[in-house]
């Protein structure tokens, strides 16, 4: 029982933050510049950013404690399938990325967006874009290797 918790939690976790990259991404980006000028475009996509990355947070934290967790329930890394290394590798990177972007390049993002530097925000918010696209793709193959990876 408690590893089928820990799963449900781990998966809960992973899309949420795979989702919500590609609702930013495919979605909530498009949408803004189909219909925002830059500068409203900015500040509201700088404030969909703080608003996500606030779950993402929750979501990073949560998916190592529980993937740790049943790693240590499965008797260590040296007891599990070849699949949950490469998730947790995929996922260090992500991991990577994704501190970059919310420690540096996002509160850039946030730094020019209050002082109406627009086009210093606008390249933080590509900056971000390109960086949640690779995010993105990584987290892709993550669920490929989960899935697909258990036939091998």
């Amino acid at each position: 029982m408690p590893y089928a918790i820990l799963l449900f939690l781990h998966l809960v976790a992973a899309a949420f933050w795979v989702g919500g990259m590609a609702t930013m991404h495919f979605a909530v980006r498009p949408a803004a510049v189909a219909t925002l000028e830059p500068p409203l475009r900015l500040r509201t996509m700088a404030a969909a950013l703080r608003r996500f990355f606030v779950g993402v947070d929750a979501s990073v934290t949560l998916l190592f404690v529980s993937g740790v967790s049943m790693i240590l329930l499965a008797g260590g890394f040296r007891n599990v399938h070849w699949r949950i290394e490469a998730m947790m590798s995929i996922a260090v990177v992500m991991t990577g990325i994704y501190v970059y972007i919310r420690a540096s390049v996002f509160k850039a993002l946030r730094r020019a967006v209050e002082e109406s530097a627009w086009p210093v925000a606008a390249a933080r918010l590509n900056t971000v874009r390109k960086l949640v696209s690779l995010n993105l793709a990584l987290g892709v193959v993550v669920f490929a290797v989960a899935t697909i990876g258990r036939a091998g």
